[in-house]
Parts: C-alpha cells; sequence; structure tokens
C-alpha cells in the first residue's frame, strides 16, 4: 500500500465549538462534548453527523466521536464534513496516533494549538483505504475492546471480594459457629458475643491537620505534608508529594508519627474514612487538615486501618457525611464516634493473618490480570498505528 505523508492542514480543519447557554443545558437529548468527552445535553447540534471532536483545553488532545452529531462545546475543536473531504473515521484514528495530548504551544493556560495540529503529519492513502482502514480497525478494536472490558470486569469482581472478605471477617471473625450478640448498630448488624466494641475516641487521639493558606511571620521551614490524594485505600500514593513553609511550632503540632492512621476528611463520598497506616515513609512530615491522623494508644494501628476498609465502615462514614454537589466530608466529632469492633488481641492476630495470605494471592490474580490488561492497551494502540501507516497489507484488512 502506497502512502504520502501529508500535514494535516491540508486534509481538514478544525472548527471551534462554542459556549453552551445555562439556560439551554439539559434542553433536549443532543450530546454536549467538552475535551474528556459527552458531559451533558442541550436542544441543538453545532456539529454535522458524524463528528470528532478534540479537546482544546482541560484534557485536551484526546480524540473523541461523536456518532450522532453533538454540540461542541468551547473547549473543543471539532470535525465534520463541512471541514474534511477524507473519511471522518479514517481520520479519527490516524488522529489518535499524534499523540496530541503530549504538550502543548499556549504557555498561559494549558491546551492544544490548532497551528501546530495542522503541522503534524499522517499518511495519506485513496478514499477507498481509507474506508478498509476504518472498518478494519473498527472491526478489530472492538474485538480488543471486548477483551479490555473483560479484564477490567474480572479486576472490578476481585476488587469487590476483598472487599467483602475483609467486610466479613472483621465483623464476624473466622469462627463461622461463634454466638453473636447486637451490636447495637444498624449498620453494624450483630458482631462475635466475646468481642468488645468500643469508640474510637476512646481508643485513639483523632489529630487534625494543618490549615493552608495561613500567613506566617519569622523562620519558615520547608516540610513534605500529605494530602486526600495521597492516602488511598490500604495504601499511599507518594509518587506526588508537595511541601510547605511553616515555622517549626507550627510543624510540630502537625507531624505524622509511626503507626499513625490516616483518614480521609473529605473529597468524593467513596474517599471518606479511606485510609493506611503510617510507617514514617518520609520523615519528618506533616498532614493537611483533610486527612485527620488517629493514633492510637489503645488499639492496634493495623486492626483500626483495616475496619475502617470496611463496608460497614464506609457506610457509618456516608450516613454522617455533609456533602455538597460534588464533595463530601465529615467531621473530627463524627470520626471520633465512629464504634470499632474489638477480639481479643490473639483473635486480631489471626484474622490478621488470613486475610494478608488471602491477600498475597489476590494480588497475584490481579497482577496477572493487569499485565493482560497492559498489553491488550498496547496491542490496540499498536494496531491502530500499524492500519493507518499502511504496515498491514490490505488483503490482511478486507479478508
Amino acid at each position: 500500500m502506497i502512502h504520502t505523508s501529508v500535514r494535516v492542514k491540508f486534509i481538514c480543519r478544525l472548527g471551534y465549538g462554542d459556549s453552551l447557554p445555562k439556560d439551554e443545558e439539559f434542553a433536549g437529548d443532543t450530546p454536549v462534548f467538552g475535551s474528556n468527552g459527552q458531559y451533558t445535553t442541550t436542544c441543538a447540534r453545532n456539529t454535522e453527523i458524524p463528528a470528532i471532536v478534540l479537546g482544546r483545553k482541560g484534557s485536551y488532545g484526546k480524540v473523541n466521536w461523536a456518532p450522532d452529531g453533538c454540540f461542541a462545546s468551547d473547549t473543543t475543536f471539532f470535525i465534520d464534513v463541512r471541514l474534511t473531504g477524507a473519511n471522518l473515521r479514517w481520520l479519527y484514528w490516524s488522529l489518535q496516533t499524534l499523540g496530541l495530548d503530549e504538550g502543548s504551544q499556549e504557555a498561559a493556560v494549558p491546551g492544544l494549538n490548532r497551528e501546530s495540529v495542522y503541522e503534524e503529519r499522517i499518511w495519506l492513502p485513496s478514499l477507498t483505504n481509507q474506508s478498509n482502514i476504518a472498518n478494519f480497525l473498527d472491526r478489530e478494536t472492538a474485538r480488543i475492546d471486548g477483551l479490555i472490558a473483560e479484564k477490567r470486569r474480572m479486576l472490578a469482581l476481585l476488587e469487590e471480594k476483598r472487599v467483602a472478605l475483609i467486610s466479613r471477617v472483621v465483623t464476624r471473625g473466622l469462627d463461622p459457629d461463634a454466638p453473636l450478640r447486637p451490636s447495637g448498630q444498624e449498620w453494624l448488624g450483630d458482631i462475635p458475643a466475646h468481642w468488645g466494641l468500643q469508640r474510637l475516641k476512646q481508643l485513639a487521639e483523632v489529630r487534625g491537620g494543618l490549615t493552608l493558606g495561613k500567613q506566617y511571620s519569622g523562620k519558615l521551614l520547608e516540610y513534605p505534608y500529605l494530602r486526600v490524594a495521597n492516602v488511598q485505600d490500604g495504601y499511599l500514593k507518594l509518587d506526588e508529594v508537595l511541601t510547605v513553609e511553616v515555622p517549626a511550632k507550627e510543624a510540630a503540632s502537625n507531624l505524622l508519627a509511626y503507626g499513625d492512621v490516616l483518614m480521609n476528611e473529605g473529597g468524593d463520598i467513596d474517599k471518606l474514612g479511606r485510609g493506611c497506616v503510617w510507617r514514617n515513609e518520609i520523615a519528618p512530615c506533616l498532614h493537611q487538615n483533610h486527612v485527620f491522623a488517629v493514633r492510637p494508644h489503645s488499639v492496634d494501628s493495623d486492626w483500626l486501618a483495616l475496619w475502617t476498609s470496611t463496608l460497614q465502615a464506609k457506610c457509618y462514614f456516608e450516613s454522617r457525611a455533609k456533602r455538597s454537589t460534588n464533595l463530601a466530608s465529615i467531621s473530627g466529632s463524627n470520626i471520633k464516634e465512629l464504634p470499632v469492633p474489638l477480639p481479643p488481641v490473639s483473635e486480631q492476630l489471626a484474622i490478621r493473618h488470613f486475610l494478608a495470605v488471602r491477600h498475597t494471592r489476590l494480588e497475584t490474580l490481579r497482577g496477572e490480570l493487569r499485565d493482560s490488561l497492559r498489553l491488550l492497551v498496547e496491542r490496540r494502540a499498536a494496531l491502530i498505528t500499524a492500519a493507518v501507516t499502511g504496515q498491514i497489507p490490505p488483503e490482511e484488512m478486507t479478508g
């Protein structure tokens, strides 16, 4: 197959999207596309059917497909039959190989520069071959996407299994025949009769964190600090830890200590209360006021962290959360009132060991699935590149 490398500006033009009037949002069934895809609806299209929509601001460079046309918002560029003579579906696949999300020419506001896109080069086959390539990629990527969806479904099922297992044994123990008693909490249900149940405030000190944006005088020292994004469900994400300058005295009252259980105060509703044990991964390190540092004095840190990851604890956090449009938060006083089931220490250790063994098995399976998923994603990208650059013989695509 003989292709010619051509600049994008000779193949298509990029149209600017429009601002969506507030009173027209939800006024109809027409999809509204932003940089990251459809996000609402309106009453009328500003593109023909179908259309390509490119993220211009925010998630810039992302290439979206609007099969029924759309209202392209002012954070996007669009391409439809008025702006190109090429096969639109072929062009959609070709644009995905340009890495448009990898850089920006606009320093003030990160985004996609139209002139930069125009200077990119893509291989231009005949219209017949464009159609063949588009049909081939539609067919083959649909097959790969099905496999990807199945792998992701299996990963989600493993996560559900992990949470369900923790929730069962941390609230009922390992002995299925153990006598039970009412916990006194409807959301918790029955617990083993020989277990204790105490409020968190009786077992630990709940410490608020550093409030950002304060103005300080005198000598300031730079410290790393943890925020909600760093505290995941059962682990820490420390690839991006920010720093703050505060006086030494202010830092001293917000320092994390080994064994603190970190619990999130706010964010998305599913992030409330989630946390893990701090083991001095960074020292010294502070915590923002949206991350509670729970310092146990009468309960094991690992047991408490396990308890906060159960479905029952999440139910407690959600029931006491203050909610806004997209976010939720829970107060320190509600965290302190969290009931904590307390098996004998020997039983806590047995449960932790049991879960550690099961966790290792699940992680092995999850690792294999993630590797398989990564290879499928790589295969999909390589297939698109090969098809639009003429590396696949025409007979293989039409056979």
